[in-house]
Formats: C-alpha cells, structure tokens, sequence
C-alpha cells in the first residue's frame, strides 16, 4: 500500500530536521590555523593528529569492540607483549585507565590508596578513586620534595588490624610526573615491600613514553614492578583518543566488565586503535627531539637570569622568573601580543612533538626583551643565600 504524499512529505520533513554538516567550507584553513596554535602552545602536552595519522586510521576495521574489532584486539596484544603483561584494555581516556585499575584492584572495603599527593589520580580526576571505588586516599609528600621514596611508602601506608584503620590495598605511582622521571631503583624498593605486604601496585604510565626514550629503557623493564599500568597514546603521542590498561588476563577480564559499567564500551574502536597504533610507530621515536629541545628552553632561560624550578629531565621546564623583575602573567600577555601569538600558563612550560623551534626562540625573546626592560628600570636581582635561597 502506497504512502499517502501528506505522509511521504511529514517523514521528509523529520529526517531534514536532523541534518547538519559540522564541516565548514575554510575548515581546512582553521585546521591548519589550530596547528599553527598547538605548535606555539606551552600550556600541555597534546599534539593533534596529523593528516598522515588520518588517513592511515580511515583504512582501519570495522568491527564491535564490546565483542570483537580486529584492530583493537592487535593494539591491545601489542602494547600488552610490549610492556611484559599477558593482557591490555583499551579504553577511552588515561582518567578511565586508571579508575579502572583502581576498582578492579580493590576487592572489599574499607580500603585505601596510597600515592603522591600531586599525583593524577588523586589530584585532578574529578575524585574518582571516591566516586567509582568508595576508597580512602592517603596523598603523600614526598620527603625529598621529588618523588616518593620507601621510607615515604612505609611510613603512610596503613596494615593494621585496629578496626578504627583503613588498610591500603594500592600503591599508585606516576613516572613522569610533573616532567621528573621516578627512578626505577625506588620504584623496585617499593615494589618489593608491597609484596612482601601483598599490596597491589599501579603506574599512571600516560608519560611512561618519555622515560623509556631518555633512559633507553625497554618499557617491560621499567613496567616489571606493576601489577597494573595504565598508558596514553593522546597525551605526549598526539592520539586523538585513548589509552590502554595493562596488567595479567585475570585483572583485565575483570576490568573489561567495570569498563562495560563505566560506560566505556565502545562499537568501531578500529578507527581509534589504528591512530594509536601510528602514534607508536611515527610519533613515539620523535620524543628524544622533544626533550632536546625542552633543554634548549632551559638553556636558554638560565642565560637571561631565570631560575629554574624544575629541570628539564623530559618534556617540561618549571621556571621562576621573579628573579629577573617579571611574573607569568606579564609574560602570557607580552607573548600573546606577538605577531604569531604564544599560549602560556603559569609556571610550567610544556614541549611536545608539535612544538616549533621557532616557537621556543620566540619565547625566550619575549622573556629576555622584558628582563632587559626590568634591568633598565633598576632592577637588580636579590642576593641569593646559599641555605635559604633568596633573602
């Protein structure tokens, strides 16, 4: 029976209500125009995918991750043989990976996670390890002002019997964090008093990248102490989604299903799984240019009188440049005004693999005209006492 034309009209009408075309006709120009940005930005580091990263992801399997993709299924196998474990799980986010491991670890409550109180975990997702886990953190700083130590590990951690106790079941720690690498003869200490103890340990490995480039570390080596990792192929590799969680196939198995209840189940991950596979393949090997060049901008800073907070062991220079007359935000502004503006913030200065080394003399131009300017106004940069830093 043919439809009447009022009815033929009305589903017309409906199905062209719903159409959109998100594409604009200058997107190719605003997307080189954000590329342009990402490649003077010191605020993080996330690269954008590339074209080449595209147009080899296009190509990818079109299967059901809640079932079986193809890809996927190879990206998890490859990263679990890569880092030494029997199964991976690839999610959409670092912030999922590691709530995962976290709720997948923690069996029966109360229980509590220890870590370094600047640490992703507990300090930027959303309190997560609350939420989704209903466990106690004990955020600890470390002794050295660097990393956790064992004697930080052994003096938080909580192994009572008392009932008025909460005992810590998960070790998490982060390698890098805050662009320091852990060094692995710590993270091995650690290790083997939560075993002694039968503590689980995680590692926030979204950086994970950067260590075994500047190390020349194989990835199974520095991950042998974890029960569980959690790795980022956006963050540092220039992904435009995803992560994976790492550990043996009973722990992932388990975890599948929390993803599954997370919301984190996804249908055609292939298209995903094939960026992260390019990441890995093209973009990890270009780390080591970034930390040399991350050292370029600490070179340079030092040379105009800037004191440095924090060195550039990888991708991130923490500096202070009160010590030349000027503050952040005199310097965000000064850079912002540029022909080709600099994105800033605050004290830490990030470099990626889309960094421009001409994004980085720039930035030191910037800082060494208004050290010259301060100079000129009189500044003199105060005496530095040896035990108690500047008077």
């Amino acid at each position: 029976m043919s439809e009447s034309g009022d009815l033929v009209k009305a589903k017309r009408r409906v199905t062209d209500s719903a159409k959109l075309d998100v594409i604009a006709t200058t997107q190719a120009e605003e997307n080189e125009r954000r590329r342009l940005e990402v490649s003077r930005s010191f605020v993080c580091s996330n690269p954008v995918p590339s074209e080449e990263m595209y147009e080899y992801a296009i190509q990818a399997s079109l299967g059901d991750d809640v079932y079986h993709d193809k890809n996927t299924a190879a990206l998890e196998a490859h990263v679990a043989r890569l880092f030494g474990k029997e199964a991976a799980l690839f999610v959409p986010s670092g912030t999922m990976s590691n709530q995962l491991a976290i709720r997948t670890h923690l069996k029966q409550p109360p229980y509590s996670v220890l870590c370094d109180h600047r640490a992703h975990i507990y300090a930027h997702q959303a309190g997560g390890i609350a939420l989704h886990s209903g466990a106690q953190t004990i955020p600890v700083i470390p002794s050295n002002r660097r990393h956790l130590t064992l004697e930080d590990v052994q003096n938080f951690i909580v192994r009572e019997e008392d009932v008025h106790f909460c005992n810590t079941e998960v070790i998490a720690l982060e390698n890098t964090l805050h662009g320091l690498i852990f060094p692995q003869d710590e993270i091995t200490r650690i290790s083997e008093y939560a075993r002694e103890l039968g503590v689980r340990m995680h590692l926030d490995g979204a950086r994970i990248w950067h260590v075994a480039i500047e190390a020349g570390t194989p990835l199974h080596e520095l991950c042998e102490p974890f029960d569980s990792i959690s790795v980022c192929f956006s963050k540092g590799l220039g992904s435009p989604v995803g992560s994976c969680l790492i550990g043996n196939k009973e722990f992932i198995s388990r975890a599948r299903w929390f993803r599954k209840a997370f919301g984190g189940g996804m249908r055609q991950t292939g298209f995903l799984a094939a960026t992260a596979a390019y990441a890995l393949t093209h973009n990890f090997p270009k780390l080591a240019a970034v930390h040399q060049l991350a050292r370029k901008l600490e070179r340079g800073l030092l040379e105009i009188g800037i004191d440095i907070i924090k060195s550039a062991e990888t991708c991130m220079v923490w500096y202070d440049p009160s010590t030349v007359g000027t503050n952040y935000a005199e310097i965000a502004e000064r850079a912002e005004k540029l022909h080709e503006p600099l994105s800033l913030s605050g004290s830490r200065l990030v470099v990626h693999i889309q960094t421009s080394e001409r994004a980085v003399d720039d930035l030191l131009g910037v800082v060494r005209r208004l050290a010259e300017e301060k100079r000129a106004a009189g500044f003199v940069r105060p005496a530095k006492n040896a035990e108690n830093g500047f008077l």
